[in-house]
Order: structure tokens, then C-alpha cells, then sequence
């Protein structure tokens, strides 16, 4: 099997935490090699201590087996650090009609030290007259946002 096919059936594992998009859509995928006739595949988390990746190392591990490679090696790289820009627009179409506010842009956020709040649209029904509710959401990587317009509740996947 090539390092072409073997990432296109690792393309097709979901994401534990955001099951609309894969960890190929979402970067977490890095690198596919043989040495000898082990596959070794290379991964970086998308935040350093995030709980996902155990069950996508075994997501890997098992599908590979179920595909004829017995023998695989899972690497995590920390450098260069996944940013927000491995994200294409698909991957960020995908996020916004699942209900999360994708990242506009890789700019940090700024607002705890400008005191101005950030503009984030509403996933559901596109308004801007949002707000923080907190710095953390459902998981490390997003925020939660109130919708002051339809009043429904939503992650938006941080910048970084």
C-alpha cells in the first residue's frame, strides 16, 4: 500500500470531539511513512494536553489493521504547532453548519488586553450581535458565545 492510499483511509477518521470533520480537514494529520514494514504516522494535537488524541491513535491504529497494516507506529510532533491555518474553507464550512463559529482569521485574540470584544457570527443566523460567555466551551480549543439575536447557545473554534 502507498503513503497516498494510506492517507486517504486515515482521511476518513472523524475528528473524537468535532465528528463532522476529519483529522486530515483539520491538520491533525501529518505525515505517513513506511520504514521497513511498519507505517508510521505522524499526528499533532491541535492543544498540547488535548484528550483526543489517545482515542485518535487508536482510531488509526485499528483502522489500518481493518485495511491489511498490522504493524503502525503513531509519532505526536509538537513543531511546528498546529494553528488554525491548516483549517481550509471547506473544513470551516463544515464547523459553521455543524454549529460552531469557525475561526475568521489566525490573529490572536486580543480583547482580554484591548477590552474590546471581539466580533464573532453567530453560526446559526449569521449575526454579529454576539457575546463571550466563556473563554472555554465544550472543549480547551473553543469559547462559548451567546447569540443575542436568536438567543442559541455556540462554540467558536479559537484562533491560534
Amino acid at each position: 500500500m502507498t503513503t497516498k492510499e494510506v492517507r486517504t483511509i486515515l482521511a476518513q477518521i472523524p475528528d473524537p470531539e468535532i465528528p463532522v470533520i476529519s483529522i486530515e480537514e483539520l491538520g491533525i494529520l501529518r505525515d505517513v511513512n513506511f520504514e521497513n514494514d511498519e507505517c508510521i504516522v505522524t499526528i499533532t494535537p491541535t492543544y498540547s494536553g488535548c484528550p483526543a488524541m489517545k482515542a485518535i491513535e487508536q482510531d488509526i491504529v485499528a483502522l489500518l489493521k481493518e485495511n491489511g497494516i498490522h504493524k503502525v507506529k503513531v509519532i505526536y510532533i509538537f513543531s511546528p504547532a498546529w494553528t488554525t491555518d491548516w483549517l481550509n474553507d471547506a473544513a470551516k464550512e463544515k464547523l459553521r453548519k455543524y454549529g460552531i463559529s469557525p475561526p475568521e482569521k489566525t490573529t490572536a485574540d486580543k480583547s482580554v488586553l484591548t477590552g474590546i470584544q471581539k466580533i464573532v457570527k453567530c453560526p446559526r443566523c449569521n449575526s454579529e450581535n454576539t457575546e463571550l460567555v466563556s473563554q472555554f466551551g465544550s472543549t480547551a480549543c473553543k469559547a462559548l458565545y451567546k447569540c443575542k439575536d436568536c438567543l442559541e447557545p455556540f462554540d467558536l473554534f479559537k484562533c491560534h
